[in-house]
This record gives C-alpha cells, sequence and structure tokens, in this order.
C-alpha cells in the first residue's frame, strides 16, 4: 500500500507541475485531463499526508518516552500515543477506504433514461413515479436534474424520459438502478380494484465530455421537424424538434422538449455522446457488455431486478435479496439504505472488475 501511495503523491506533484507549464495551458484536451486526474489523487495525497503527519508524531512521542523515564512527561507522552495509535489505525483505514479499486466514472454526473415497458398506461405511470423518486433521491443529495428528453401520455405518465442528474457521486450511486422495475398495484384507471403488475426499465450511463467522446460530424445525420406533445400540448409551429442519427452505430436520439431549435440539438448530443461512451466502455469489457444487455432487457415483467408491490408496502431488490417495508418513503427518494446494500454486496463478491 505504501508503494502505491507514494508512486501517486510523486504523480500529484508532477501533475502540479504540468499545470503551471504554458505549453500544458495552451493544449485545452490535456489541462481538463490532468485536471481530472489531479482531482482523483488529490484525496488520497491529503489522507496520506495526514497519516504521515501522525507517524511522526507517534516516532516523537516514542522517542521522548524513552528518554523521560518515569516521570510526569512520560505519563503525558503515553496519553498521547494511545490517542495517536486510534487515530493511525482510522488514518489507516480510511486511506485503504480511497485506494480500493473504483470505477472511473464513480464520481461523473449522469444520464438516467426510463421507458415504459409492459402494462400499457399503467406502466407509464409507473414510469413516471420512478422519475419523481430520483428526482427525490437527488434533491436530497444537493444535485441537480436537467430533463433531456420527454414523451408523456395524457394521463401524466411518460412512454420515456431521459434526464441528466448533475452532483459528485451521481453515477457511482445511481449506477445500480439499470433494469427493469417490476411494480405490482391497483392502477388508478382500473374499476374492479384488480391488481394489475407493470414494467418499466432504466438505463444509467455516464455522462461524456469531449475528452472521452469525440464526435466526428460527418457521421451525423440530423433531422428537424415540427414537435408534438399529448394531447396537443407542447405543439410548436416551427421546426424545432431534432432527430440525430450516428450513422455508424445506427443509433438514434430524439428531443423536443424545448421550443428551441439549438436547445433541442445541444440535449440530444449530451444524450449520444452519453450512449457513445457507454458502447465504447462496453466493447472494451464484453463481460460489462453481456451484463448490460441482460440488466435493460426486453421491459418484460418477468425480468426484473426489483418489484414495488403497494398492497403489501414492500419493495424487493431481486439481486441480493433486499427488502423493506416502507414504500411510501422509498417512491419518495429514501433510497440510501438499499444502496449501500447494493454497493456493500458488489464489492463483496468481486464483481467491479466486470462492471
Amino acid at each position: 500500500m505504501l508503494d502505491k501511495v507514494r508512486r501517486m503523491e510523486e504523480r500529484f506533484r508532477e501533475i502540479d507541475e504540468l499545470l503551471v507549464n504554458p505549453d500544458v495551458l495552451r493544449e485545452r484536451s490535456r489541462l481538463i485531463e490532468l485536471s481530472r486526474e489531479r482531482r482523483e489523487l488529490e484525496p488520497v495525497v491529503a489522507k496520506s499526508r495526514e497519516l504521515s503527519a501522525v507517524l511522526r508524531s507517534i516516532a516523537d512521542n516514542e522517542a521522548l518516552l524513552a528518554d523521560a523515564g518515569d516521570t510526569e512527561l512520560a505519563e503525558l507522552a503515553r496519553s498521547e500515543l494511545d490517542e495517536l495509535a486510534e487515530k493511525r489505525e482510522r488514518l489507516t483505514a480510511e486511506l485503504r477506504e480511497l485506494l480500493r479499486p473504483r470505477d472511473p466514472y464513480e464520481d461523473k454526473n449522469t444520464v438516467v433514461e426510463i421507458r415504459a415497458g409492459t402494462g400499457g398506461e399503467e406502466a407509464a405511470l409507473f414510469a413516471a413515479d420512478l422519475f419523481r423518486m430520483y428526482q427525490r433521491f437527488a434533491e436530497r443529495q444537493g444535485w441537480k436534474t436537467e430533463m433531456l428528453s420527454s414523451s408523456e401520455t395524457e394521463l401524466g405518465g411518460v412512454r420515456e424520459a431521459v434526464f441528466l442528474v448533475q452532483g459528485k457521486g451521481a453515477f457511482g450511486k445511481l449506477r445500480f438502478e439499470g433494469g427493469t422495475h417490476r411494480v405490482q398495484r391497483v392502477p388508478a384507471t382500473e374499476q374492479s380494484g384488480r391488481i394489475h403488475t407493470s414494467a418499466a426499465t432504466v438505463a444509467v450511463l455516464p455522462e461524456a465530455d469531449e475528452v472521452e467522446v469525440n464526435i466526428n460530424p460527418e457521421e451525423l445525420r440530423i433531422d428537424v421537424y415540427r414537435s408534438s406533445g399529448a394531447g396537443g400540448q407542447h405543439v410548436n409551429t416551427t421546426d424545432s424538434a431534432v432527430r440525430i442519427t450516428h450513422i455508424p452505430s445506427g443509433m438514434v436520439v430524439t428531443c423536443q422538449d424545448e421550443r428551441s431549435q439549438h436547445k433541442n440539438r445541444a440535449k440530444a448530443m449530451k444524450i449520444m455522446a452519453a450512449r457513445l461512451l457507454d458502447r465504447a466502455r462496453e466493447e472494451q469489457d464484453q463481460s460489462r457488455s453481456a451484463a448490460r444487455r441482460q440488466m435493460l432487457g426486453s421491459g418484460d415483467r418477468s425480468e426484473k431486478i426489483r418489484t414495488y408491490n403497494f398492497p403489501q408496502n414492500r419493495v424487493t431488490d431481486h439481486r441480493i435479496g433486499f427488502s423493506m417495508h416502507n414504500l411510501s418513503a422509498f417512491m419518495d427518494g429514501d433510497l440510501d439504505d438499499l444502496f449501500e446494500a447494493l454497493r456493500s454486496s458488489y464489492e463483496e463478491e468481486g464483481l467491479k472488475a466486470g462492471s
């Protein structure tokens, strides 16, 4: 561990020197890359320096204790050594935690895509509930959300909602949400009181920056058309809606939420970049690609990572067998207990290398 920390400290000092180099300052992409690497190293370096200071204090007190004999000064040194030993153990544990293998995208903003699956209008209403749940969770974390694209139904459901979550650690906390979410409840549209089962799918993608994804404009086909909405809402009389097709991959992104074609185009490009980054990560790790295909599934009720059972006031995550009987709080964004359980299980089972 010490050798690894020493190398990281050397790299940290090297980056500090590079960041004041005029040649580097003129090269924007390299400047962004070095600044990001420095941010990643800084917590480890700060913790290491704090630990080094404690180790020096321990050495000083041990030397004092050896020379002081049986005096009040020796008793004071022994007392400080006990406190310093506890601090050393705590800082060592914290440093080990900082050094654990991390997803390089863990601290990034994230793009979340929610789509209604099997279940018709009830599935769309459930997709809208999931969107509000993640919004409330983001608010609790002090994060910001920005709608990138949405398609609503007349009853207030959503066929699709794509939004950006901005905040430190957003992808790291939300990454386990990808998959099929199943709901069991009596729909608002049900007259007989019969319980229905519906589903929605969620995909979680790290936000891409220009260093990570370089999109060739010649590989894009951009179409504009008049936007439309449920029940005639948000209908524009100008060609403000945008459809972007990435020709090599066949990926298509549409955006019509804004009345400005320029804003719709910018949001569509943000979604496209996130999808292309996720695709590149999949190609680098075939096991992750297979896992994501399983994660997204088809939106069928049988392919589920989690069930929201309203009659029993219960939510169950089937991957780790986690259940809680406070569904209303969960739907209000109280997701911390589950997310911590998922993270612990992920690390304990050594799944990080595969995702």
